[in-house]
């Protein structure tokens, strides 16, 4: 039987790792996606378009706005990781304290 320590240390290793940024969730579910990438060059190529048509009052609101919907998307974002990762402690929780059927029994 392996120790309970053994796992606690490699749990604390992993919440380590998350909490220096040494673990990105964002980087690894947006990594391969192509439909992501294109999207991100549209928003780009879009709001440089937009820029060259704005007036610097016009601009200042831009900003404004688009810091806004960052921290709103921010917040978001962090409520579903937070979601998701109480969600996975809660069915890792139910795995440990569901009887075993006798098939399963080791």
């Amino acid at each position: 039987m392996r120790s309970p320590f053994l796992y606690a240390e490699v749990l604390m290793k992993t919440l380590d790792e998350l909490w220096y940024g040494n673990i990105s969730p964002f980087d690894q579910c947006t990594r391969g996606d192509k439909r992501l990438k294109e999207l991100l060059k549209l928003v780009a190529r879009n709001r440089e378009e937009l820029d060259e048509t704005l007036t610097d009052k016009q601009k200042e609101t831009l900003e404004k706005f688009e810091d806004c919907m960052n921290e709103m998307h921010s917040i978001t974002e962090r409520d579903a990781f937070s979601y998701g990762f109480r969600l996975g402690v809660r069915l890792m929780a139910e795995a440990f304290f569901l009887p075993l059927s006798e098939d399963e029994n080791l």
